[in-house]
């Protein structure tokens, strides 16, 4: 028998919109109710993701229908929801699912499309597996999905030791492709080698743009996975192989650029840029679908493995916040409920 979820959970909130002292953990939210087709996730794990920092900022609007409570993957154990929904999936009471979500992440019952359920992979604890969702899906959606990077094709990823950089650097290695990374600092360049990088490079000491193409001998990156854009958008097309793809996901240099249209038409550049969160849930589901069949299996084979930097307890959710803005961390910042004082 499956106990019957509390009315109230602990959660970390939003006290408005600013820097990270906005966040305060409650004790009386509202335990969510999963409606048709979704799920009652009781949570073991959130992950901290750069959008959750917008939202906080008041720069990511919460898509109609969400809930307003940051936090876009959780790992735990189903304890509710759709039966019929539950049974199509293959899913059942009390099997360990991580999921992505538009929100609620941060507390301790979540509800999420049944269809953006996953199995937590075999070995992974629901720690590591927390941290797989937003990843996961905006990578396999960006750079296999949009970019259709090939096997033996040459990856460059803008910012090589995020969440999303160690999570591409390994989905692309596993998929046969060459990799090159950018990151902040030596250490970090080091780090993303580590991790199966075929080459980094440090942006504060070294021109990208020239280092790509001395790595290519001239030929360029065929995809580049791009989370700054501004400044870095003519650097980038400049680099790109002819037919290259350029996928922007996120704008932390700015909004605007200045490019060279006459090259993108004579050498058929692409460029494109994408949000996953106010998406369908039958987009993210196809996601989901792809992932289970390609992706998990280089999980379980730990082709691809965890990159946890730090673990937070709910009520330290503002010093996650404050150390993802720092950009001093490698890998995924997690927050653990079973570290819940009180």
């Amino acid at each position: 028998m499956q106990a019957s979820p509390p009315q109230r959970m602990h959660a970390v909130a939003l006290n408005g919109h600013g820097g990270p002292e906005v966040l305060r953990l409650v004790d009386d939210a509202p335990v969510p109710l999963p409606g048709a087709g979704e799920l009652l996730i009781r949570v073991s794990a959130s992950g901290v993701n750069r959008p959750d920092v917008l939202q906080r900022m008041g720069q990511y609007p919460v898509p109609p229908g969400a809930s307003p409570l940051p936090g876009l993957e959780v790992a735990g154990v189903i304890a509710g929801g759709d039966a019929a929904a539950l049974s199509a999936a293959g899913f059942a009471l009390g099997d360990r699912v991580c999921a992505l979500v538009a929100g609620g992440g941060y507390a301790q019952w979540c509800v999420a499309p049944v269809g953006q359920c996953l199995p937590v992979p075999a070995g992974w604890t629901d720690l590591e597996a927390a941290g797989l969702p937003e990843t996961c899906f905006t990578v396999w959606s960006n750079v296999f999905d949009r970019a259709r990077l090939q096997a033996g094709e040459t990856l460059l990823v803008q910012g090589g030791s995020s969440g999303i950089g160690v999570t591409a650097i390994q989905m692309a290695r596993a998929h046969g492709a060459r990799v090159i990374v950018t990151a902040g600092s030596d250490d970090k360049c080091a780090a993303c080698v580590a991790l199966g990088a075929d080459a980094a490079i440090n942006y504060r000491t070294q021109d990208f743009t020239a280092e790509v193409l001395r790595l290519t001998d001239g030929r360029g990156a065929d995809v580049i996975l791009d989370m700054v854009a501004g400044s870095y958008v003519p650097r980038e097309l400049a680099c790109l192989a002819d037919d290259g793809r350029l996928v922007i996901i996120a704008v932390q240099g700015g909004r605007e650029a200045t490019v060279d249209c006459g090259a993108i038409l004579r050498r058929r550049l692409t460029v494109c840029g994408s949000t996953l969160r106010p998406r369908p849930v039958a987009f993210k589901a196809a996601i989901a679908r792809s992932l289970r069949e390609k992706v998990w299996p280089w999980l379980e084979s730990r082709q691809i493995h965890p990159v946890v930097f730090r673990v937070f307890a709910p009520g330290e959710a503002a010093a996650a916040h404050a150390l993802m803005e720092s950009n001093t961390h490698v890998g995924k910042l997690m927050i653990d409920w079973s570290l819940l004082k009180g």
